[in-house]
């Protein structure tokens, strides 16, 4: 990802609704969600989630299909995971193997490692 194009993604994810939209739409999965549903989920006016799926879209972040009636908006997960490897490149000085989000594939959408447990004492 060139450094211009991370700007424009972290500019579209830096408002709290596109935040939360984008955070929605990756949960979902690729199968994304109708925009009904997310503006019922998000407590959104249509006007308003119309002009935050715009500018996630123009950003890279998010793609739309029409289904019916419906628009279907789904994250874009290798954008999503570009701006990743971009932000953490040069991370763990050099030794990539040790960085956990990289192995984030679009299919498996899960958190690198799980959070550590406390010993509970025997």
């Amino acid at each position: 990802m060139e450094k211009t194009l991370a700007v424009v993604a972290l500019a579209a994810l830096a408002q709290d609704n596109r935040l939360d939209v984008f955070r929605l739409l990756v949960q979902a999965g690729p199968a994304g969600l109708p925009a009904g549903q997310v503006a019922t989920a998000l407590d959104l006016a249509p006007n308003t989630l119309s002009f935050h799926f715009d500018r996630l879209r123009s950003a890279g972040l998010v793609t739309v299909r029409r289904d019916g009636r419906s628009m279907i908006y789904a994250a874009r997960f290798e954008t999503m995971n570009a701006l990743l490897f971009y932000l953490t490149e040069n991370c763990c000085q050099g030794a990539p193997q040790s960085f956990a989000p990289a192995a984030c594939a679009p299919a498996t959408c899960r958190p690198a490692r799980a959070p550590k447990r406390k010993k509970v004492p025997a």
